[in-house]
């Protein structure tokens, strides 16, 4: 598939070390090399920074602009070749703010040299610029020709994610009423950065199903949801929003997953993706190359490795959790825990965390861990794996604090670290793993495509979607099937209707102050002297009646001048035929404005003699 997105992700460290070069304390500009890996995803490609070679004497002239020589670009190009690398050519703008477009001089500085670099590295040339009042990076991969292909976005991985965005590739959504709240906590800066993330969650399961709707309500516009599994009737206890008709249809996880984050999702053009995959196969692990923050919300030893791997190689924030229960053999709970992380650079990995057996991965890769004679199971009366649906909204929870603590950075401080709740002390601890000595997925981090492979065939997967697609041939399963769909649509269209028709009943009342103050005032006249005034009941009629008359013109497009004068009003009996009895289509008319005005405290014979003397507005 042609690759359509390109991007670019360092970590803190890389993006602080570049700064402190291009930022001069004199206020000139400046620029240095460094080299990159590529992590080339399903629909997007990444330049991952992964080392700065500052320039050697004479090898760039700093004048209140900056020159490069060619020999400091050779000179890296040869090293990235030998390592497999591509370069970066970078440069500051010390009094710029946000994305940064580059200059005429600046661009054909850089489309000079796209070809030589491409010819010795096999990889484009990719700009970018650092702007020195915000630290804001902008970025662009030339193709050979000379070419630029603007990045979406460049991600800077640290406690905090800090994600500079290209407002012409990705530009800041509307503020939608449904979200007023949400902004209201953190504001319209912050909202309009994690409304364009890219979010995947990996496993569609207890955790997984209350995690994705959550996202959509908060306004993100693409969320992806992975998983490979049906809905069966064990799942019922813990899968909050599946159905039993959901497990006797043979249903996926995803498609439930997907019909409650659509209803959920607040966005204005919500983009929700469902992957009928494996994150352990190579077509699962190339879309999760594409998001910028993934949610691990699976529990077995294979696919939490290859997330594990994917936060350091590809840096792409991976926020995990998990719940232990410990009951007693003969019934009650010892106690209860709960854990969440964010794997990613400078934090421990899952292995080190003590999360992850990685000799489990074999056994699970090979179907061991569903093979009753491989894993001794526990007693007849207590179920494997145990969850239960009151403690796993606790991991819910947790994972979205952590990924709150990512993206928001409450007080400034960032993600916390790991964090351990222990149910029957009722203590939330801070633990104090760190990463070991010589742990491997800290030695792969910015290894991109250069990454030890572990996915596979997942044969398991596999004989999961089989089994799926055999029921779904089924008459009564498929006309089931077909009828559910047929209902949630059909939800979804009455669901935009009445948005629609609410809408320009907002837009209504919210001009209605704005019209003519003059027919206001005529219109309070018209109102029967005899009418109490008291609490307002007057105002409220005439003002109520004028709502109604403007209605009933804009939803029949006729002139509201023609009812109060007495024509023929277009009500559904008068278009049965009975349009030659004005005076029986007059009075239907008055009553179907007093049922709607009726609670305005107004008599009906009242209003009744001043409805023909209001005026044209």
């Amino acid at each position: 598939m042609t690759i359509r997105r390109a991007s670019v992700a360092m970590t803190e460290a890389m993006s602080s070390e570049l700064a402190a070069h291009l930022l001069r304390a004199d206020g000139q500009e400046d620029l240095c090399v460094a080299i990159y890996r590529r992590s080339t995803g399903r629909e997007r490609v990444t330049a991952l920074v992964s080392e700065m070679l500052p320039p050697g004497p004479g090898e760039r002239a700093v004048h209140g602009n900056a020159t490069v020589t060619g020999d400091y670009i050779l000179r890296v190009a040869v090293a990235a070749a030998e390592a497999g690398a591509g370069v970066v050519l970078l440069h500051s703008h010390p009094r710029g703010l946000g994305w940064q477009d580059t200059s005429p001089a600046d661009a054909e500085a850089e489309r000079s040299y796209a070809y030589l670099v491409y010819r010795l590295t096999g990889l484009p040339l990719v700009g970018m610029t650092l702007a020195g009042r915000d630290r804001a990076w902008s970025a662009r991969h030339w193709q050979p020709a000379g070419e630029p292909d603007w990045c979406e976005n460049v991600r800077v991985i640290g406690p905090q994610l800090r994600v500079t965005w290209n407002p012409g590739l990705c530009p800041p959504p509307p503020v939608q009423q449904s979200q007023l709240r949400t902004v209201s906590g953190w504001g319209k800066a912050i909202q309009a950065d994690i409304a364009r993330l890219r979010v995947l969650v990996v496993g569609a399961g207890s955790v997984g199903l209350d995690i994705g709707p959550r996202l959509a309500a908060t306004g993100i516009r693409h969320i992806g949801i992975m998983d490979f599994d049906s809905v069966e009737i064990v799942n019922l206890d813990r899968m909050i929003g599946a159905t039993l008709l959901d497990a006797l249809l043979h249903r996926s996880k995803i498609s439930v997953a997907h019909r409650l984050m659509t209803g959920a999702a607040t966005a204005a053009d919500p983009r929700i993706a469902c992957y009928n995959q494996s994150i352990c196969e190579p077509d699962g692990h190339a879309i999760a190359l594409d998001y910028d923050v993934i949610f691990s919300c699976v529990d077995r030893p294979w696919p939490r490795a290859i997330l594990n791997q994917l936060a350091y190689a590809d840096l792409i924030p991976v926020i995990d959790g998990g719940l232990v229960i410990d009951p007693f053999s003969d019934g009650g709970m010892r106690n209860a825990t709960w854990r969440s992380h964010i794997v990613r650079p400078g934090r421990p990995c899952l292995v080190c965390n003590r999360q992850l057996d990685l000799g489990l991965v074999a056994a699970d890769r090979d179907g061991s861990l569903d093979n009753p004679a491989y894993v001794a199971g526990p007693a007849d009366d207590v179920p494997p794996r145990q969850n239960v649906a009151a403690l796993a909204v606790s991991v819910t929870a947790a994972l979205l604090a952590q990924f709150v603590s990512l993206t928001v950075a409450p007080g400034g401080r960032g993600e916390p670290g790991p964090l351990q709740y222990v149910l029957s002390v009722h203590h939330l601890d801070h633990r104090d793993d760190v990463s070991g000595a010589n742990c491997v997925m800290e030695k792969q981090t910015v290894a991109g495509d250069r990454r030890i492979p572990l996915t596979g065939r997942h044969l398991r997967a596999r004989e999961i979607q089989q089994a799926r697609r055999a029921a779904g041939r089924r008459p009564w399963i498929r006309a089931g099937r077909s009828a559910d769909d047929a209902l949630h649509r059909a939800r979804r269209r009455l669901t935009k209707i009445v948005s629609a028709r609410s809408a320009a009943d907002l837009r209504f009342y919210r001009d209605l102050p704005s019209r003519s103050d003059a027919w206001l005032a005529s219109a309070w006249q018209c109102v029967p002297a005899n009418v109490s005034d008291q609490d307002g009941a007057a105002p409220r009629s005439a003002l109520g009646l004028y709502a109604v008359l403007c209605t009933r013109r804009r939803a029949r497009q006729r002139p509201l001048s023609s009812c109060m004068r007495g024509d023929v009003c277009p009500d559904r009996d008068a278009r049965a035929g009975q349009a030659g009895s004005p005076p029986a289509a007059r009075a239907r008319c008055s009553r179907l404005a007093l049922r709607r005005v009726g609670a305005a405290g107004v008599p009906e014979t009242a209003l009744g003699q001043g409805w023909r003397r209001l005026p044209a507005p």
